[in-house]
């Protein structure tokens, strides 16, 4: 709808698609990331999610990491660069309409797995 655009872009910021519930140096699932009611992130899990959305919205299309390994690690924050100093769009990461495929593609995961996945860690853990 807006790739013929050039005041305005729409790109999917994919870093939670392939996302798995972290885990504590146990291999049990880490509730720091969690607020109590361990459905909502906690300051902590939001600021994972800010990071890799950041990451995210400055990777070239095409090459955007499509999960969020939960480490705490602030050297992973990417910034822009003097030759990329924008976030990255369909068109200033070289593809034109014709040359990417916009068809809805099948998650290599599905979103049931990750819902599955995270209902049985939080009840595992609270166990």
């Amino acid at each position: 709808r807006y790739e013929e655009r050039e005041d305005f872009a729409v790109v999917m910021q994919p870093f939670f698609r392939n996302t798995l519930l972290p885990l504590d140096s146990n291999g049990k699932p880490d509730l720091s990331f969690f607020a109590a009611d361990c459905f909502h992130f906690s300051v902590r899990g939001y600021a994972e999610m800010a990071m890799a959305l950041w990451n995210n919205m400055l990777e070239p299309v095409g090459e955007k990491q499509t999960y969020n390994n939960f480490t705490h690690d602030r050297s992973k924050l990417k910034c822009p660069n003097p030759e990329k100093p924008f976030l990255s769009t369909l068109r200033n990461s070289g593809f034109r309409s014709s040359d990417l495929s916009l068809e809805k593609t099948e998650p290599s995961v599905p979103y049931w797995a990750v819902i599955v996945a995270a209902v049985a860690g939080v009840l595992v853990g609270s166990l």
